[in-house]
């Protein structure tokens, strides 16, 4: 009987998400993208940095209106791209900028809750090479279960890259406030625990953790790797930071 009322409060809660995110963006979604550009600071980095393996799979959790993915499709021409989001609306967005890209071979999608989707019901596979959450989590009130369900869809040797609001430490003042007030307003709250999460669930899962906070605690870039990493951190740090394109964000940027 429990396990039966924790399905149906899920169920609720999912649809009670759905219809929130749908009323919010249902006008929105149509000058997201080029409204967000200006604040949403790091997705392209994020993206560029990614590097699946030939033939690969990503997943993009709270995928929005499909621009990150139509970006990783063009520049991985090899990758095979999914998305879910909680949001039909937004769905709708990204399924007509998969079809004006002719990527909908390549771009699957699939309105699912980020705290409890099956990946092999909406996508016939258990895990996927790369995970990305960008700006996401700061719009999800169980925002920690939607990192646990990400990590649990983590292969052998794959990772999971994070961008989001940071803790804002390093800003003035007063914009924190007025920015954090305005961000309410789409129920957007920055998680300022993130880099704690994230290093515990790294912890407790035997991953490897890499956190940089960026424009002065604006942004945290976070990657979960289960492989050891390559680099070290103040080598991680330099390359997050750099300000030179890479060849793939150049690719990204056209």
């Amino acid at each position: 009987m429990s396990g039966g009322r924790s399905a149906f409060n899920a169920s609720l809660q999912a649809s009670a998400s759905s219809a929130l995110m749908d009323q919010i963006y249902r006008r929105q979604r149509h000058i997201y993208d080029a409204s967000r550009k200006f604040y949403l600071l790091g997705r392209d980095e994020l993206l560029a940095g990614l590097s699946p393996p030939p033939g690969g799979s990503v997943l993009e959790i709270g995928c929005g209106t499909g621009r990150n993915l139509v970006k990783l499709a063009k520049a991985y021409p090899t990758a095979l791209c999914h998305g879910l989001d909680v949001s039909s609306e937004m769905l709708g967005t990204a399924e007509r900028a998969v079809g004006r890209a002719r990527l909908g071979q390549r771009i699957r999608l699939a309105q699912a809750d980020a705290t409890s989707f099956d990946p092999v019901a909406l996508f016939e596979r258990a895990s996927f090479d790369r995970i990305v959450i960008s700006y996401a989590l700061s719009m999800i009130p169980p925002w920690r279960k939607a990192l646990a369900r990400a990590v649990d869809c983590l292969s052998a040797r794959s990772s999971l890259h994070i961008v989001d609001f940071g803790d804002q430490a390093g800003l003035p003042a007063g914009f924190r406030i007025a920015f954090n007030r305005w961000l309410a307003l789409f129920h957007v709250t920055p998680r300022g625990a993130l880099a704690a999460e994230l290093a515990q669930l790294a912890k407790a899962k035997g991953l490897h953790c890499k956190t940089v906070s960026r424009f002065r605690g604006y942004a945290l870039c976070a990657v979960l790797d289960t492989l050891p990493p390559v680099a070290t951190m103040d080598e991680e740090i330099q390359a997050l930071r750099t300000l030179s394109a890479p060849v793939e964000l150049i690719h990204l940027a056209r």
